[in-house]
């Protein structure tokens, strides 16, 4: 896997690329208070809407706030909110999903008709919905998203699992008298785990993104958190100001296209159909 992962970072530059910029994003954040310049909510009027200068890199806002320092405090919400909701919504999903296609039957059945059920409402749709009944927070929308996102990984899952719990070393754990717990644990979902990774892996700039949605629309953190979603929000109202809503966008862009490159490569290295050319 090592070896795999230094001849990717040679051969394959947009995985290069997107490990780099996914790492500058949560290094920024991570220091944020180290970089920043600014307070991110400390106003100045008579300083609104200021272009891009040595004094603030990226400008000022409608309420005279500093740019910069809001899209690097930004990165933390919405790196966060991206990266828990994929680790939950992967979670929960996976485990859904192997029980599911290991155990089979009418138990397999109904489980996936629940699953669908949710599938059936388009995803933004259902966020909106879940977030605006329970208020607009970070917890409420990152649990929104959460709900939206399991029944994709249950589904990959237990499409995987259905070809896995064939192999003859499943069957020789259930010979030795082996749980059904103990071999979905140490031998199904381990061997089913890779092509979740590497949905994961893509759905982190998925996920960002639709935070990022939601917050634009006011069903994500309140004001006047500095997130990215809203600040482009913010700056709908300003397009003769580039930079209101352009930095922060080109975060949200530059850090969902990063995680899409790094899902890419690792599909490249888990996929065994590939893995023979790394």
């Amino acid at each position: 896997m090592i070896h795999s992962l230094k001849k990717m970072f040679r051969s394959n530059y947009l995985f290069t690329f997107g490990v780099i910029i996914c790492l500058f994003w949560i290094v920024a954040a991570i220091l944020a208070p180290v970089i920043s310049p600014y307070d991110p909510v400390s106003q100045d009027l008579g300083n609104r809407l200021a272009a891009p200068s040595a004094e603030h890199l990226f400008g000022t806002d409608n309420f005279g706030r500093d740019i910069f320092s809001r899209v690097i405090y930004g990165g933390r919400y919405s790196l966060l909110a991206g990266c828990l909701t994929v680790v939950i919504a992967g979670c929960v999903g996976t485990f859904y999903g192997a029980i599911a296609g290991y155990v089979g039957g009418k138990v397999d059945t109904v489980m996936m008709r629940i699953s669908e059920m949710i599938l059936s409402f388009p995803s933004l749709i259902l966020a909106m919905i879940i977030n605006a009944v329970l208020g607009s927070n970070l917890f409420n929308t990152m649990f929104a998203l959460v709900i939206v996102a399991w029944p994709n990984y249950a589904r990959l899952m237990r499409s995987v699992v259905l070809s896995v719990k064939e192999n003859e070393y499943v069957a020789a754990a259930e010979a030795l008298g082996a749980s059904r717990m103990r071999i979905l644990i140490r031998e199904i979902i381990p061997n089913s785990i890779n092509s979740v990774l590497i949905m994961a892996t893509t759905d982190i700039g998925n996920q960002i993104l639709m935070f990022s949605t939601l917050s634009f629309l006011g069903l994500g953190s309140a004001p006047p958190t500095p997130e990215w979603g809203m600040m482009v929000s913010d700056g709908v109202n300003y397009f003769n100001c580039f930079w209101v809503a352009g930095f922060p966008g080109l975060a949200i862009f530059t850090m969902a296209i990063g995680a899409n490159f790094i899902g890419d490569g690792l599909r490249d290295i888990l996929d065994p159909k590939l893995r023979k050319e790394f």
